[in-house]
């Protein structure tokens, strides 16, 4: 294992990511979201085992880990720390277990799936990628379904208008009302 390279590599990653989402946060006005974004990959927990099972920027190195170990601790640390995961939210423990995920979290998070969308697939990216990724994952995801109705029309609108269109606060918060049925809750 080349650790120099993977540390570098890994820390591109990161530093991409980030700012791809930083960008994408900016245009749907959330832009301290964008700033804060994924801070937790840089702890020792998170980026240590990013760099031991680093993917070369072709996916997480996350998925490297779990299917070696069964479980990555970086993970387990990240999802518990970032409110844009819908992971976060989850608690099997509560009456609610999946509760309404606020409007900045949510937005957070689309802006997080395109953002890695576009690291991980580089040239192979369109606008319908996220959507694909989110198709495949959405039904094991433990995710309230009206938050779920919000994400996967988003990403649809999103395949078929682009961005410009669709990344916008006006519009996204006009979709989250509708699947809400009700104010935002920050």
């Amino acid at each position: 294992m080349n650790y120099f390279f993977n540390f570098w590599g890994h820390l591109h990653t990161i530093n991409r990511h980030r700012f791809k989402v930083f960008i994408l946060c900016l245009k749907a006005g959330i832009p301290w979201q964008g700033l804060v974004h994924d801070l937790s990959k840089y702890s020792p927990t998170e980026f240590i085992e990013g760099i031991k099972y680093y993917a070369n920027h072709k996916y997480s190195p996350i998925l490297n880990c779990k299917e070696k170990n069964g479980y990555s601790k970086a993970w387990l640390h990240h999802k518990g720390r970032n409110k844009h995961h819908h992971e976060y939210w989850y608690d099997y423990a509560a009456l609610n277990k999946t509760p309404i995920i606020p409007f900045k979290y949510c937005v957070e998070m689309i802006c997080d799936m395109v953002a890695a969308s576009k690291i991980y697939q580089g040239k192979k990216y369109t606008t319908m990628s996220p959507y694909y990724y989110w198709n495949k994952t959405r039904d094991n995801a433990m995710i309230n379904e009206k938050i779920q109705g919000f994400i996967t029309e988003v990403l649809e609108l999103l395949g078929a208008y682009g961005e410009n269109i669709v990344i916008r606060k006006d519009y996204l918060r006009e979709i989250y009302a509708k699947h809400i049925n009700n104010k935002e809750r920050d």
